[in-house]
């Protein structure tokens, strides 16, 4: 039997929409969350609000500030160092596993979701990029069969996207970031891990650069 997709609910939408906000930089770091603001602006009751912050604040994306509330919160050149030594380790062993067991369909769908990420990274829609390169990534995580490694990425994804974020609004990247994932995924179809490796590395590297030279904010 075909598994039946469960409707969102309204907590779970208003989760999404408030932390699509953040990660997107609409809200920015240091930004304080009013309740009342929130409960308009997303159609919800105040309790809902307060689930949304409570678990935002478990992701690390929101602050509790004492005697001020919840801000939105920043990311630390520490914090950020760390997350994205991190990512080429794990993107890295992903890479590599993924040359070895690359099935032509697999390839072709992440030829597709680079041609989609470019074009809408052309187009300046960076919400609908971040997500997409979020499920990218999870192809080729899956299709190595690093389930472990994956769960380890989607822990830390919600501060990945938002300096992902950062780093695609800059100069250049728009273009650069999308000719590298063209150039990964050429060398994994060729099964060539040294080089696939190589280019998720200096990708990662290249953004951690960029990353650091951009005013991320402060939460306090």
């Amino acid at each position: 039997m075909l598994k039946v997709e469960r409707p969102k609910t309204l907590k779970e939408s208003a989760l999404a929409s408030l932390r699509d906000a953040i990660t997107s930089n609409t809200l920015k770091p240091g930004t304080r969350l009013v309740e009342r603001s929130l409960c308009e602006t997303m159609g919800v009751s105040r309790t809902v609000v307060r689930e949304c912050i409570r678990h935002l604040e478990s992701e690390h994306l929101v602050k509790g500030i004492p005697n001020s509330g919840f801000v939105v919160a920043s990311i630390s050149d520490e914090e950020a160092r760390e997350i994205y030594e991190i990512r080429a380790l794990l993107e890295g062993i992903a890479v590599k596993a993924c040359c070895e067991v690359i099935t032509p369909e697999a390839i072709k769908q992440l030829y597709a979701l680079h041609e989609e990420i470019a074009l809408h990274l052309k187009n300046d829609d960076i919400k609908t990029a971040l997500k997409l390169t979020t499920q990218f990534y999870e192809l080729i995580f899956k299709t190595a069969e690093k389930h472990v490694a994956w769960v380890l990425v989607t822990q830390l994804n919600s501060r990945i996207s938002r300096l992902r974020a950062y780093t695609l609004s800059s100069q250049g990247r728009k273009t650069k970031g999308p000719q590298d994932l063209y150039d990964m995924v050429k060398a994994i179809e060729e099964h060539n891990p040294e080089t696939a490796v190589a280019i998720c590395e200096r990708h990662v590297r290249e953004a951690y650069e960029i990353a650091t030279t951009i005013d991320k904010g402060s939460d306090t």
